[in-house]
Formats: structure tokens, C-alpha cells, sequence
């Protein structure tokens, strides 16, 4: 289909509109991050690496991305395990109440943040009697987390069939054997992309972390929140954010880079 020249340009035009809505603000804060003005006058008049030097040796900020890391990873660990489990039951065998067992798996994906996090909060501390800490918040992150490793997957185990599975355990191979040759190998990069994406997804949460997360600790996100409007901490804060940007960044490019890989030898995650 051909398209007249006003409308590629009201097409390109609205393009380029929508990336400034989205990535303008964005690049705002990569340059606070190295503006010399404390009250971040626009356009900035000089720039500076002093903030990211302070950023470095700030205590609470270095704390609270260990936080965030570890809990990235254990819920990501956790999401991958449970997530492929799930996806094998459910894409490999049929049974009555298959379809809504799918559903649920993936409903906690599509709630409200802050519905998710009361839920959790009052299911640990009322019903359960656990006390709020980094394990609570890890779990509330599995949550979440479970339903991208599930998602690539499920759609990984539908393009792979069973043939070759088949032909592997016809030729001898036990089923360990033929999920450790045959398998995994087709599985690595939607693994490998689901465990991306979910770590970012934990990396960046706050709201379900603002209510399962013990007292006293804090993640990288909510050390934002918490240091966003004290002047003192503001240029700081800045760096973090840019920080943040890189970090929730590279997963998410790694996993499209892998389902741009995969889509080359004939799919795409």
C-alpha cells in the first residue's frame, strides 16, 4: 500500500512527537545528573561530575541498590524456576481447568499495583503472621516476575512441538538426558529473555515494595521517592535516576536483541 507524501509526514510527524513525549523528559535527567546549578536551571549553564562523585560514597543510596539487586535476583531465580515449571504443565498437557489456571498465573501481571501490594501485606502479616523484610518482598516480586518467564516460554514450547523430543528419547535418551541436549538448548534464549525482563520488572518496582518491603529498608526506587524533594539530596537523586535509566535499560535491549536473534533462525520470543 502506497501512502501520499501528507501522510507519511503526518505519520513521521506524530512519531517524532510521541519519542519526545516519552524520552524527553528522560534525557532531562541524564543532563541534572551533570548540571553545575543545584536548583537545575534550564538550559544548563556548565556541567559537572560532582554529583556522580558524591553519588558513589552516598551510604543510603549504595544500600539501597544492593537491596534492589538482591532482590532482583532472588525473585528472578525464583519467577524462572516456577515460571518454566508452569509453562511445561500447561503447554505440554491437557486437563480440565487448564485454561484457568493460565489465566491466574498471568492475572497478577494485570492488577493494580497497589491492590497486589495490600493484598500481600495483609496475607503476611495477618493470615500468614510473617514479618515485612526483603524475604516478603522477594515473594511479592515472584509474583509478578513468574508471568514473563511464563509468557516466553509457553510461547517458546508452541513453536518448538515435540518432534525432536521425541525423536531423542526413540533414540535412547531418558528424559533428563533429552531436556539437558534437546530441550534447553531451544529454551536458552526465551529463558534468558524472560529472566531479563523480570529482573528489570523487580529492579523497578515500588508500589508492591512500598507494602511488603520491612521497615527500615528501602530499594533503589524507593530512595527516590523518599530523597526526591530534600534539597540537599536532590542533584544525588538525579544520578541515581540516571542510574536507574541505564540499569532497567540494558535487560530490556539484551532480551529484544535476543528475540531479534531468535526471529532470524525462524521465530521470535
Amino acid at each position: 500500500m502506497r501512502m501520499s507524501k501528507t501522510a507519511r509526514a503526518l505519520l513521521w510527524t506524530a512519531l517524532g512527537a510521541g519519542f519526545a513525549v516519552i524520552y524527553f523528559p528522560l534525557l532531562v535527567v541524564l543532563l541534572n545528573s551533570v548540571n553545575s546549578d543545584t536548583t537545575f536551571g534550564w538550559p544548563p549553564k556548565s556541567f559537572t561530575l560532582e554529583w556522580w562523585g558524591r553519588a558513589v560514597t552516598n551510604e543510603g543510596a549504595l544500600h539501597a541498590l544492593w537491596t534492589s539487586v538482591e532482590a532482583g535476583l532472588a525473585a528472578t531465580a525464583i519467577a524462572l524456576v516456577l515460571g518454566t515449571m508452569a509453562a511445561f504443565a500447561l503447554q505440554r498437557y491437557r486437563f480440565f481447568g487448564r485454561n484457568s489456571i493460565s489465566l491466574l498465573i498471568v492475572l497478577p501481571i494485570a492488577l493494580p499495583g497497589i491492590v497486589t501490594g495490600i493484598a500481600l501485606n495483609n496475607a503476611f502479616r495477618t493470615i500468614l503472621g510473617i514479618d515485612l523484610g526483603l524475604l516478603s518482598a522477594i515473594i511479592a516480586h515472584s509474583t509478578f516476575c513468574i508471568v514473563v518467564v511464563f509468557n516466553n516460554v509457553v510461547a517458546r514450547l508452541r513453536r518448538m512441538g515435540g518432534n525432536l523430543e521425541e525423536a531423542s528419547m526413540d533414540l535412547g535418551a531418558d528424559g533428563v538426558t533429552t531436556f539437558r541436549l534437546v530441550t534447553f538448548p531451544m529454551l536458552r534464549s526465551a529463558l534468558l529473555a524472560g529472566g531479563l525482563l523480570a529482573f528489570a520488572l523487580s529492579f523497578d518496582e515500588i508500589i508492591v515494595t512500598t507494602f511488603t518491603l520491612g521497615t527500615g529498608m528501602e530499594t533503589l526506587p524507593i530512595w527516590i521517592y523518599d530523597n526526591l524533594f530534600r534539597p540537599n539530596q536532590a542533584p544525588v537523586v538525579n544520578v541515581v535516576a540516571a542510574v536507574l535509566i541505564v540499569v532497567s535499560t540494558v535487560p530490556v535491549y539484551l532480551a529484544q536483541r535476543l528475540s531479534g536473534g531468535d526471529s532470524a533462525s525462524g521465530g521470535r520470543i
